[in-house]
């Protein structure tokens, strides 16, 4: 959305009529992510994954085809056995897993508009000093979806791209550059969905779709191969209330899959709008202007969400960093809490607004996985953790068997809380820690006692009433009282002590 163009039709979605805006989309959902504690990758976790979706089957919806669901999938940690076994058939010779990234892309299935869309991703990569190394088809089961899903279904392909001398987090970044331009690019095609990027890294991939949990495995063969083998499941079954759902709209996102809505969103955007102009980066550099606009407000509350925080850990920032600049907990001068932690949200109160509403947030970056409570606690998260370094985090417990014996913890996530699976470190992190690791990296208290500017005298402004009735009435005045709210609510909660 900019200036000259004041307002963009979301994909997939039909345009304001009535009193319907498709920019006020919101859903409820079941969220959750299964990971091997150690690290160690598996085809199990990804089948435990899609097991977990078929067991929120009850948090997601079926449309009036009854064959249709709101949109289900799963982000998995890049599966390298697999395109090493599938590539070398199709001509693609891959580099070491981390110096090669795998977009996976819904084409248009009209030729033409497919072909155009092709050209805007092969362009871009060589414009970007990216080399394409070829293209995958997706083996997809169109058999086991129907109506307006089959309807609706994209051309699904992925592309193979790496780039000489780049790896890790700096192949990621310029990832992220060339999606954004091919997004801008793409838009340019007139007509509704002319390509959607569900994923373009090094390090993870999303399937996903208009689909329900439990066609998920069925639809995407990749799913079921025992080559595809991850540490970390996210997965995410919509339940889109009182909206419209669509292929694009489906989570995972590239790094969350939420659980909520964000009631800030309008404010949101004109924030991030506003500091796009000021936005700078060492490790950018200019490529940071490719990157504008920063939201894709075609998408929705949570897809913008995902875009913030895309921006924040491509700029340098620790994933669980970057959770607590946008989604924080109730920090004011009347909770308790440490010093540390309270400079720390204060001075990032400085740079970025709370995005607020009732939320459970999943998320990784490949390698650390977590979940964040919103400060009101609104949706259930429950976890549990076996005894083999196995641990399956949902809206509720229950979505996996385990026998009594297996489990060595189980519990919930509290209002604000976090909690972080590292599979570098190998270990679980809890809220008290991972906040306090944030909030102690850098001297933000000093930061804020140095540098806070305080209205002294502004809230003490209007001393204690006095016994007389003049000085009583010209303040009554200045604070816009009536003779009725002095006389009907006032003189009722002071005789009765009721509201």
């Amino acid at each position: 959305m900019n200036e000259q163009d004041p307002y963009q039709q979301p994909a997939g979605l039909p345009p304001p009529q009535g009193l319907y805006d498709p920019r006020h989309e919101h859903d409820a959902c079941g969220v959750g992510f299964v990971a091997n504690i150690d690290g160690r990758r598996s085809h199990e976790v990804v089948a435990r994954g899609t097991e977990v979706l078929a067991h929120l089957l009850h948090r997601g919806a079926v449309g009036g085809d009854q064959k249709t669901g709101d949109g289900a999938g799963i982000l998995i940690q890049l599966p390298d056995a697999l395109f090493r076994r599938d590539c070398p058939a199709l001509g693609i010779e891959l580099p070491p897993l981390g110096e090669y990234g795998v977009g996976m892309l819904f084409l248009p299935r009209d030729e033409a508009r497919r072909r155009y869309c092709l050209q805007v991703v092969e362009q871009t990569l060589a414009a970007e000093g990216l080399t394409l190394l070829g293209w995958r088809p997706v083996p997809v089961e169109p058999a086991a979806i129907a109506g307006q899903a089959l309807a609706e279904m994209p051309e699904i392909q992925q592309c193979f791209v790496t780039a000489k001398g780049l790896s890790g987090a700096a192949l990621e970044r310029k990832l992220y550059v060339a999606r954004k331009v091919m997004e801008r690019g793409a838009r340019q095609l007139e007509g509704e969905r002319p390509m959607y990027i569900n994923s373009l890294s090094s390090r993870t991939i999303v399937y996903k779709g208009l689909l329900l949990g439990g066609q998920l495995p069925a639809f995407y063969a990749d799913l079921r191969r025992e080559e595809t083998v991850s540490a970390i499941a996210l997965i995410h079954q919509r339940y889109s209330t009182n909206t419209f759902p669509s292929w694009e709209l489906a989570q995972p996102f590239r790094f969350l899959a939420h659980n909520g809505e964000i009631n800030t969103l309008r404010g949101n955007q004109n924030h991030m709008r506003n500091r796009e102009r000021s936005l700078a980066s060492e490790l950018f550099g200019d490529d940071i202007k490719k990157l504008l606009p920063i939201l894709d407000e075609t998408g929705s509350d949570s897809a913008q969400l995902d875009n913030a925080l895309e921006l924040l850990v491509a700029g340098g920032r620790s994933l669980p960093h970057a959770m607590m600049m946008l989604v924080a907990e109730a920090w004011g001068p009347r909770y308790f809490m440490s010093p540390d932690l309270r400079g720390f949200f204060e001075y990032h109160a400085g740079l970025m607004e709370p995005w607020d509403g009732p939320a459970a947030l999943s998320f990784t970056d490949g390698t650390s996985v977590g979940c964040l409570l919103d400060r009101n606690g609104l949706r259930p998260v429950r976890y549990t953790i076996t005894r083999d370094g196995f641990i399956v985090l949902a809206s509720e417990t229950g979505v996996l068997d385990f026998a009594p014996g297996e489990v060595v913890e189980r519990g919930a996530l509290r209002p604000g809380q976090m909690m972080l699976v590292d599979t570098v470190r190998q270990r679980v992190i809890h809220d008290h820690e991972i906040k306090h690791l944030c909030a102690r990296a850098k001297p933000y208290r000093r930061w804020v006692e140095e540098n806070r500017i305080d209205l002294h005298g502004f809230y003490g402004a209007v001393g204690a009433i006095e016994p007389n009735r003049e000085t009583l009435l010209e303040r009554q005045r200045r604070f816009g009282y009536t003779r009725e709210d002095v006389d009907y609510t006032i003189r009722g909660m002071a005789e009765t002590g009721h509201e």
